[in-house]
């Protein structure tokens, strides 16, 4: 805690200049961050399960561990633990942050890399 307190200090009284020094502060970036995860989060787990009734539908068969479905899952899993360290251990500033990234490149991966590097139902490519 008193750790946490010394970053949050040291942040707020450090003059950030240049192109940095447009950014609002850190604390205000990590709220936006979690209200961002906390709105978007029920989203994808929405998206998932329609997703599953659908595969359904069309298929025969709610999930069949294809390259997206299992990317969106553990995209799913990451801001889960983002939003269960945040709520249980407390987790702002730094940790949250790289959490966040590493679910932001994930997601990006999930979204771009997986049509077209992988192959599978969700493949575009040959």
């Amino acid at each position: 805690l008193i750790k946490v307190g010394k970053e949050e200090k040291a942040a707020e009284e450090s003059p950030i200049g240049g192109i940095l020094g447009v950014f609002p502060s850190a604390k205000v970036l990590d709220d936006l961050n979690y209200k961002a995860i906390m709105l978007g989060f029920p989203m994808l787990t929405l998206g998932i399960i329609t997703g599953a009734a659908w595969a359904n539908y069309a298929w025969g068969t709610y999930w069949s561990w294809d390259p997206k479905e299992t990317w969106s899952l553990i995209v799913w899993f990451i801001y889960a633990a983002f939003l269960h360290a945040r709520f249980t251990r407390g987790w702002v500033g730094r940790r949250a942050a790289w959490l966040s990234i590493f679910g932001f490149a994930a997601t990006i991966f999930c979204y771009l890399g997986v049509n077209l590097v992988l192959s599978g139902l969700h493949s575009y490519g040959s």
